[in-house]
């Protein structure tokens, strides 16, 4: 008899981006002619960096030539992109990174999730309330929890994100292992100073766990006060594994390019309390189960680290900051309390009614999709989370939609 993992059967009936589109699906059958405006999931829209296009083109060129043809690439991926990252995303910074630390692959969401399996079961997981769902259900798949009862799933540890703490947690009093984060925050678009980010060092230090600390947005902090990397904090290094990606930056959602930091300090212990490096153990998982992202589309992330390509990526993300303050304008104007959307591309936005309520609204009277918050987690319920991932005329006839039913 073949037996399925049943710990998908501990699931939440369905992924809340699903729900959504199901939604959004049958929404635009009963209203054909309407046109739907989506500020829910965090996709781009605007086209990639001239510079990348550049880059893309020449090396599929060189794909067509048996002198220049490149077949399979290096388990981490090209030194030429490896390289620059550690550069100029972190030495830049002051922070230590090394390029053979660099694990290159197609999407930090994949490398979130498959991360635990080098772990095993019986781990004590910490994760943020309200949460990016893909730590939550990779775990519940591995079997680390019990069974979903009112919004959370037995066995783990929430960190409650609220408005009276910035929607940036504490560590808990008790011990964990592994601890997920995410700064700026999806969804909540907060971010945490280097003296939070220093207490989560300190208390992961202490308790020999580990923080796998997810920047994927890290492009869009224009406080030069807040950290751009957990590496710029002392003793993160031995703690943290680090995960960016050129999704949003760069509009590579569809191109599909991103990277893992590994350092070699970071360890995990066997029952016997033994050290095993998380590097040699992610470097035997990558190289086992991943094939690497092509050679075009790393020669084109290659050439985000151009000055031409830099000057576009932040014109890219200067645009998407600029929705951002539209957003949080007109929703502060409106009368709601709201978070993000100055470092982040994302605003949070406080109801004050039910979030599959205010969703449904704001779909079938405004033609408007955003995310309800109670899909991140309890913490979420009475919250909206608005993306500024569109053009700007599209968030703009948005929020002129959204102010004339809330007005109402």
């Amino acid at each position: 008899m073949l037996r399925v993992n049943e710990n998908y059967q501990k699931l939440a009936a369905s992924y809340l981006f699903s729900d959504i589109a199901q939604r959004v699906a049958a929404f635009q059958k009963q209203n054909p002619h309407t046109k739907v405006i989506k500020l829910g999931i965090g996709d781009v829209t605007r086209a990639l960096p001239a510079a990348c296009i550049q880059a893309f083109h020449h090396a599929v060129d060189e794909m067509a030539s048996d002198h220049t043809f490149k077949g399979y690439g290096p388990d981490q991926g090209y030194d030429f992109l490896r390289e620059k990252i550690a550069r100029h995303d972190f030495q830049a910074l002051g922070a230590e990174v090394s390029a053979d630390e660099v694990f290159v692959s197609d999407g930090a969401k994949c490398d979130t999730g498959n991360f635990q399996e080098i772990f095993s079961r019986d781990l004590r997981i910490a994760v943020p309330d309200p949460v990016y769902p893909v730590y939550v259900d990779t775990n519940v798949m591995a079997g680390r929890t019990g069974n979903y009862v009112d919004g959370r799933y037995e066995g783990l540890v929430y960190l409650e994100s609220t408005q009276e703490n910035g929607y940036v947690p504490q560590p808990p009093s008790e011990p964990v292992d592994l601890i997920y984060l995410c700064f700026p925050n999806n969804p909540t678009g907060a971010c945490a100073t280097a003296d939070r980010l220093k207490q989560w060092v300190d208390y992961a230090r202490k308790e020999k766990a580990l923080i796998l600390f997810d920047a994927a947005y890290e492009a869009f902090i224009r406080d030069r006060s807040l950290p751009r990397t957990i590496y710029q904090i002392d003793g993160a290094r031995e703690v943290a594994v680090e995960f960016r990606s050129f999704s949003k930056t760069a509009g590579f959602t569809g191109t599909r390019c991103a990277y893992t930091v590994v350092p070699k300090e970071c360890m995990g212990f066997d029952a016997a309390g033994g050290g095993h490096s998380l590097h040699t153990l992610w470097y035997r998982r990558h190289c086992t189960k991943f094939n690497g992202v092509s050679y075009p589309v790393q020669r084109a992330a290659e050439a985000i680290y151009s000055d031409a390509g830099r000057e576009q990526v932040r014109e890219l993300v200067a645009y998407y900051l600029h929705n951002a303050s539209l957003i949080r304008d007109k929703m502060t104007l409106l009368g709601y309390d709201c978070a993000g959307g100055d470092n982040s591309p994302y605003i949070w936005i406080k109801t004050g009614t039910d979030s599959w309520e205010f969703f449904d609204r704001l779909l079938n009277e405004a033609g408007v999709v955003c995310t309800p918050g109670s899909g991140f987690g309890r913490c979420g319920r009475g919250y909206i989370r608005i993306s500024a991932f569109n053009n700007v005329d599209a968030v703009t006839e948005a929020l002129e939609r959204i102010a004339g039913v809330l007005r109402k």
